[in-house]
């Protein structure tokens, strides 16, 4: 089984919940483990916030002076992948994009509580197997992250696709 979705989303805090329950609604419909599921959705929430806060102004502004941002500033966009054992999500935007590695740093435990910057990447590679960022130059961001799936016991469509362990 395999189920693919993509949302083009307005830089707006009320399109986080959405993506989120978009993710959550595929998922349970899907049969994944609602541990897994949360795991995502909170990884999802961040990736999401994350673009929303930052992901604008990346070089897709109107002509110099004019004030006017284009659409594409505006928006970002959330891709997921559900297939057979992987999750795998993508959220890209037109921002300037993530810190060189070299010039990031990363909060540490005890700077955390002090330093909001950066949690929310940390947290992700926390819930996910696997967390990749990337810049686009002159074009944004894009950070992806997947996770291993889980599986309900007594999930029909993981039975109709064969793809969950021991099926």
């Amino acid at each position: 089984m395999s189920i693919w979705w993509s949302l083009h989303l307005r830089r707006e805090a009320a399109s986080v919940p959405l993506a989120r329950r978009l993710l959550i609604g595929t998922m349970e419909t899907a049969g994944v483990d609602p541990d897994i599921s949360f795991d995502l959705s909170i990884a999802l929430t961040e990736a999401c916030a994350n673009a929303v806060e930052h992901g604008g102004g990346g070089g897709h502004e109107g002509p110099e002076g004019s004030g006017v941002t284009s659409p594409a500033s505006e928006a970002y966009r959330v891709t997921a992948y559900l297939d057979g054992e992987k999750c795998r999500i993508e959220v890209s935007d037109s921002g300037p994009g993530f810190p060189s590695r070299g010039a990031e740093r990363r909060p540490t435990p005890l700077a955390a509580e002090s330093a909001e910057d950066g949690r929310g990447l940390s947290l992700i590679e926390q819930l996910a197997d696997h967390v990749h960022w990337r810049n686009r130059p002159g074009r944004g961001a894009v950070i992806s992250f997947d996770k291993i799936l889980k599986w309900r016991e007594e999930t029909p469509l993981v039975a109709l696709g064969g793809t969950a362990a021991g099926v």
